[in-house]
């Protein structure tokens, strides 16, 4: 029943419809950072240095020896892991010596860096985590209950709370962007020619886009809640 309202809803099919378009772009930037890695990890960089050793030399560069630079397996799995001080690098990344292996590996640095200088993107992104998984969880609840029950007071309540996980999203790409940043300025300034940094940073936009495009879609996911709930209220 409660199925059958939602499709019957006009505001939820409008919804639906930017849903679908952001999923649109979400597949367009996965595929934009999948062909880029494939192109750049074709290319060799001059030095034919590893991104295990590029990632090894960032961190001691920036005191950061305490860091452990790990080999992880699959493919774009890399990321830093702050809770045991680990630059967790994938297979075709650690031991690559390609354009795409120098830029993710040094974007994983500069993830560390950020830690070790306080970056309060970081800060604030870690103390809205918690909430917004818990706000996540229980706003789904409330706004089931307060649609099936016809209270939108509660529904609207849930939708505050789930309001966190876009708030986590939106501090999330300055994080990225600046970990990007941070990783470009120093494979221009020791690693790369003008033409491998060109490549390097054509990379790493294309994943940054990724981000942009889950922001976008959680975006319209909460546009389709918000019209669903209003249009419910005032049906009431």
């Amino acid at each position: 029943m409660f199925s059958w309202y939602l499709y019957s809803n006009p505001y939820y099919m409008i919804g639906t419809i930017f849903v679908a378009l952001a999923a649109l772009l979400g597949i367009y930037a996965q595929m934009k950072v999948q062909s880029s890695y494939a192109k750049y990890s074709r290319v060799k960089n001059h030095r034919m240095i590893t991104g295990k050793e590029v990632a090894r030399q960032i961190l001691d560069s920036n005191g950061l020896s305490q860091v452990s630079v790990n080999h992880v397996s699959g493919t774009m799995s890399d990321h830093y892991n702050p809770s045991n001080n680990t630059v967790n690098l994938s297979d075709g990344v650690y031991d690559g010596t390609s354009i795409a292996s120098l830029a993710i590996a040094a974007h994983e640095c500069g993830h560390a860096i950020q830690h070790k200088e306080g970056y309060k993107a970081i800060v604030v992104r870690n103390i809205i985590l918690p909430f917004a998984n818990i706000g996540q969880y229980l706003g789904w609840i409330a706004i089931f209950i307060g649609l099936l029950l016809g209270h939108t007071n509660i529904a609207w309540i849930g939708f505050i709370l789930m309001l966190g996980i876009l708030a986590f999203q939106l501090v999330t790409l300055p994080v990225e962007f600046n970990a990007s940043s941070r990783a470009l300025k120093i494979l221009d300034d020791y690693y790369l020619d003008d033409e491998e940094y060109i490549g390097a940073k054509r990379m790493l936009s294309a994943a940054a886009l990724t981000y942009v495009a889950a922001m976008i879609s959680t975006l319209m996911s909460m546009l389709r809640i918000f019209l669903m709930i209003a249009g419910r209220s005032r049906d009431d």
